[in-house]
């Protein structure tokens, strides 16, 4: 794929590192979707967008495939190389450029570590409220390609509703600025949007900037056992129905919340024998005695189900434990089994029939399935655990199982991910959702960005 004339030309731009070592090209192979390895043939490091600019003139002249790698944490397999070519590591990027006071806007390249982000405008009494559970070591560019969000998107919302421009470098080279640093646009298409959560597939992003909002400095935190995990799913209704908007509000079937206090040490959570989910919620705000107030009023919509005693948390200690249990159990359940994991989301009405119909499909093929998610907005985390079954099972039957899972989601008005994207692993149950005049539209946008298909071939849509 990879000819000396091609090599050749990549190899002459000024001051770009490539790699073409075994061990470089395998780590670059992988992201944390399952196990799966699709090493590049090639990595380069550009430096600045003009690098950036140069690889895709001539990986398009050339039709190699280039896939944008960033910090190599997504669940969809969304940065695979699946069709060799060039890794396109972002890493450099990693600076941020201004933090605007006036203004309330960041703006900062894309391999800035998501939590380095928030630390940094904090500092200054700022607020980026995008918080997914990788936002140790995610990249700002990961979360605009996946249209991420996190618990605090019940209230604040996701990384589209924070991007106001984007600086981008199209298929043949071309460098464009997709919007302007302002608020409110009205001047033609939106492609700054357009941009965001079309997973590398249509440009390669290079620098983004933000909006920011003033930094909340109080909030309460209270851990609510369930005894009956349906009902768990149905208090997040009840709490919107009563008038109450959470910071955050996660739901914890009781599987995940015990695999995560093996898997982290020091995690001082004691869970009675008969709770089997728990829903974690955070109401923030700048006064306390207010939040405490609306706390034990949203107490009396939990009370009006089977719950254990609701543990408040009283310090920043506990509070961090809390928030630390739940952000561990991604890793925890990878820790104990091979796994696939589904990033369902119906409206959050539904979330009760949605689970319950997990389980059924997973005792009609056969599977253990661990929940979790981002509960206030409908959004649940199924993870698939391959346990004992036989590859036959898993190659032929948990397929059927997905399928069946995912029609579900899209009957009861939800869509096939919330947060993950759709990237490799999830293309071909696109037609479920989608109907072809649907995914043709989609193929023709991609077709005006990308005429030669250079930009992450392989993702999104379904096999022909």
């Amino acid at each position: 794929m990879l000819t000396d004339s091609f090599l050749s030309e990549l190899q002459n731009i000024p001051n770009l590192d490539c790699y073409r070592d075994t061990e470089t090209l395998l780590h670059y192979g992988h992201d944390e979707t399952e196990d799966l390895s699709f090493p590049p043939h090639i990595v380069v490091k550009p430096a600045t967008v003009e690098q950036v600019s140069a690889v895709l003139k001539i990986a398009n002249q050339h039709q190699i495939p280039v896939v944008t790698i960033g910090g190599r944490t997504g669940l969809s397999g969304g940065a695979l190389a699946v069709k060799g070519g060039i890794g396109l590591s972002m890493e450099r990027f990693n600076q941020i450029h201004e933090i605007d006071l006036k203004n309330l806007q960041v703006t900062t390249g894309t391999a800035v570590v998501t939590q380095t982000l928030r630390d940094a405008v904090a500092q200054h009494g700022l607020f980026y409220p995008v918080d997914p559970s990788s936002q140790g070591s995610c990249f700002i560019g990961g979360n605009i390609a996946e249209n991420a969000g996190g618990a605090r998107a019940l209230k604040y919302g996701v990384t589209k509703d924070y991007v106001l421009n984007l600086q981008a470098v199209l298929a043949d080279g071309t460098i464009i600025e997709t919007g302007a640093n302002t608020l409110k646009n009205a001047t033609g298409y939106n492609l700054t949007q357009l941009l965001v959560g079309s997973e590398g597939t249509l440009a390669v992003i290079t620098r983004a900037t933000l909006k920011l909002l003033p930094f909340p400095t109080q909030n309460v935190l209270m851990l609510v056992p369930f005894r009956n995990e349906a009902e768990a799913c149905e208090a997040v209704s009840a709490v919107f129905r009563a008038g109450f908007v959470p910071s955050a509000l996660e739901f914890m079937e009781r599987d995940a919340i015990d695999w995560a206090l093996q898997f982290v040490d020091n995690l001082n959570v004691v869970v009675a024998p008969d709770v089997n989910a728990h829903l974690l919620v955070e109401l923030d705000g700048n006064n306390l005695d207010q939040l405490l107030e609306e706390a034990e009023k949203l107490c009396s919509v939990f009370e009006a189900y089977d719950i254990d005693d609701i543990l408040f948390a009283d310090s920043t200690e506990q509070k961090n434990q809390l928030w630390k249990m739940r952000r561990s159990i991604a890793e925890a359940v990878k820790a104990n089994s091979v796994y696939k994991e589904e990033d369902t989301v119906v409206p959050r009405y539904a979330l009760p029939e949605l689970l319950q119909g997990i389980k059924r499909i997973g005792a009609k093929y056969g599977f253990k399935s661990v929940c979790y998610g981002h509960a206030g907005d409908g959004n649940l985390h199924v993870n698939i655990i391959r346990g004992d079954l036989s590859e036959q099972q898993w190659q032929e039957d948990i397929p059927k199982g997905i399928t069946e899972i995912f029609e579900l989601t899209v009957a009861l008005g939800g869509t096939l991910s919330g947060e993950h994207g759709i990237g490799y692993v999830q293309k071909n149950y696109m037609p479920i959702k989608f109907p072809t005049h649907h995914l043709d539209l989609m193929r023709g946008i991609k077709n005006v960005f990308d005429p030669n298909g250079i930009l992450n071939p392989g993702k999104i849509f379904p096999d022909a």
